[in-house]
């Protein structure tokens, strides 16, 4: 039996590693261990609950304005000392955060082989976003199982020279936790009028915090007071360097509705809701076009480019004119608004966590 330690630490991470953790758990051929940093304390937790997981090793590190620099020395030494405990066959990370960062180099200075969930996603920008992109490049070259939820995907880390053999193409677990979730009756705690199209908005990236970010909150205004019948719906990151200029800028706009960030089924069920999504996340990316949403990417570049390609989501920057423009595209035009919400998801079929498993048992047999 191989023992697996999972190591996650934010929302995001959560969700995508939450089928994952079950799949392993209930497969005779693994134990399962997970450990969480806590890198985001409340938003984690919400996760955790929903999908039933009770971690074996909570490191709780999330510090009020805690640094980059203190938050990986943190995370690094307490999960250092996790590994030393269980002597994992194998450790799994998802993503590109700092704790996925500091797990799979916590591992690699034991010797541990490192599977990386969600390997291969490049901008080519190091800043850009950051500093995740640095983040998934230094995993990767650390890494000995790369889970790559694209071909995409696949095709970056081939042509960094990874193994072909020690890549394997999975879909993304994301759409495996998105489909569990909206297939579960759960009524949505916000009372939404069914005659305004929702539009859901996320913007938290550290790249954006200053003028850019300023920038994105005037288009959302200019949004808000040009259609009548749309209502933005935000959940705002509870970052100061957001909550701020949100506030300000958009805090007395009507059908601007700024709320606290949502337990995740609760967000599942506003996206399958909402018409449209405006975003500079990476995962919603993949998660609004599963369900037939358009979305507009509010960053310079993406991680995710099979999206665009797929016609499935839009680059369109930070500049307010840019985002008001194609946000009123999609409101006005039917045919270009159909043309995003019925192309073809390229992210997966739901069964990533049952591939990932396949790969770990054939791998450490």
């Amino acid at each position: 039996m191989a023992r697996i330690l999972m190591i996650f630490g934010t929302r995001p991470e959560a969700i995508k590693m939450a089928p994952v953790v079950h799949q392993l758990a209930a497969d005779d051929r693994f134990e399962a261990v997970t450990c969480v940093t806590a890198q985001h304390r409340e938003m984690l937790d919400q996760v955790l609950d929903w999908f039933d997981i009770a971690p074996d090793y909570d490191l709780d590190l999330m510090r009020p304005n805690q640094t980059l620099a203190g938050v990986t020395a943190r995370a690094l030494t307490g999960i250092s000392q996790v590994i030393e405990e269980v002597q994992p066959d194998t450790v799994l990370v998802q993503g590109d955060t700092a704790t996925a960062m500091t797990g799979a180099m916590a591992a690699f200075y034991q010797r541990v082989p490192v599977g990386h969930v969600e390997a291969g996603l490049r901008t080519g920008d190091i800043y850009n976003p950051f500093p995740e992109e640095v983040n998934r490049r230094l995993i990767s070259v650390m890494g000995t199982f790369h889970f790559a939820p694209t071909a995409t995907a696949r095709h970056a880390l081939l042509n960094e020279g990874h193994a072909a053999g020690n890549i394997h193409v999975t879909g993304n677990t994301v759409i495996d936790a998105l489909h569990w979730t909206v297939a579960k009756d759960h009524p949505l705690s916000l009372e939404l009028p069914e005659d305004q199209r929702i539009i859901l908005v996320t913007a938290h990236r550290r790249e954006s915090f200053g003028q850019d970010f300023e920038s994105i909150c005037l288009a959302l205004k200019q949004i808000a007071e040009r259609f009548e019948d749309v209502r933005l719906v935000y959940p705002v990151h509870l970052n100061p360097n957001v909550q701020e200029p949100v506030h300000r800028i958009l805090g007395d706009v009507n059908r601007v509705d700024l709320i606290q960030p949502l337990p995740y089924p609760d967000f599942a069920h506003l996206m399958n809701r909402a018409a449209l999504v405006i975003t500079d996340s990476g995962g919603l990316q993949e998660e609004a076009p599963a369900l037939g949403k358009p979305v507009l990417v509010m960053r310079r570049t993406t991680e995710r480019p099979e999206a665009v390609e797929a016609g499935v989501a839009r680059l369109v920057g930070t500049d307010a004119q840019q985002i008001v423009g194609a946000a009123a595209e999609l409101l006005t035009n039917s045919a270009a608004y159909n043309a995003m919400a019925t192309a073809v998801s390229p992210f997966g079929d739901g069964r990533a966590a049952e591939r990932i498993a396949g790969v770990l048992a054939a791998g450490l047999s």
